[in-house]
């Protein structure tokens, strides 16, 4: 069994001095954020693709044991809605080749609007795709939350290829009215959907959008514990990605997150380079 736990960036202003080495250049935020996570979300190639010097450098700053979760392009996803995007992938996976050996899963976002009719295609979409990797789906329709035919379909097809359906938890974030900038921003671009609890397959993923102060969350916790310790103990791989409001605050609930599972999290380097200057004693 592994706990893979991360966040959905490397960097974030708030972070040097803490999570992130005082100082640290942004070209080595990826190694400092590998010395206490063992995964991250890789968001930014939902939006442009790296070079490939890129891809090198981030497979050079993390250790062999860190995985990466990477999410197909939205020309993919979103422009092209899955209809004769053979070359786009492959162009995408072999992009990825300096680090295959680090990618945990990839990741499909698919939009709202891809309901029940799209589900022929988006089988024929897993059926083509390489069997060397893992992947995870994070689907927003409603009718995939209503507990009905659509969902139940969805779900067996997902079970069927043993394709991972990402479990987004939304409640903390939506618990209070927004009253701050950041807020109003995290409210705006999160989706408000029912949290489903069904691992469709062998490395169940969940994504946690939390307020920005992480004691807030602490009443939306307890109801995970059990189904994390139970996929933990049914050997799978457990993914979980923190998240707060503007994100400034996620390494501290992720901190709390582990202590409530029992388990330890490495010093954080910007707090090692503090204690190290006399600032911060442990």
């Amino acid at each position: 069994m592994s706990l893979f736990l991360g966040l959905p960036q490397w960097s974030h202003p708030a972070w040097p001095g803490q999570l992130l080495g005082q100082g640290a250049k942004p070209a080595d935020h990826l190694a400092d954020y590998a010395r206490v996570f063992n995964t991250v979300e890789g968001n930014t190639t939902f939006y442009a693709l790296p070079t490939p010097e890129t891809v090198r450098r981030w497979s050079e700053a993390v250790p062999d044991e860190f995985r990466f979760a990477f999410k197909f392009p939205q020309t993919i996803s979103h422009q092209s809605d899955l209809v004769s995007v053979d070359k786009q992938v492959s162009d995408f996976i072999a992009l990825l080749g300096p680090l295959h050996h680090k990618l945990g899963l990839l990741k499909l976002q698919l939009p709202a609007r891809f309901g029940p009719s799209g589900l022929p295609r988006l089988a024929e979409f897993f059926n083509r795709l390489p069997r060397d990797f893992s992947y995870a789906i994070e689907v927003r329709h409603p009718d995939f939350f209503a507990k009905g035919d659509a969902e139940r379909a969805l779900n067996r097809m997902l079970m069927e290829k043993g394709i991972n359906r990402i479990m987004l938890d939304s409640r903390p974030l939506f618990s209070v009215a927004a009253s701050t900038p950041a807020m109003i921003d995290a409210q705006g671009k999160k989706p408000q959907l029912p949290v489903h609890l069904l691992a469709t397959g062998q490395a169940p993923v969940v994504r946690l959008i939390g307020l920005p102060d992480p004691v807030a969350n602490h009443p939306f916790l307890p109801s995970w514990l059990p189904h994390w310790r139970q996929w933990l103990a049914e050997d799978k791989d457990l993914y979980l990605f923190v998240h707060t409001a503007d994100n400034a605050q996620a390494p501290a609930l992720a901190r709390q997150i582990v202590q409530l599972l029992g388990q330890e999290m490495a010093p954080w380097p910007g707090e090692v380079d503090r204690a190290r200057q006399g600032v911060l004693m442990f």
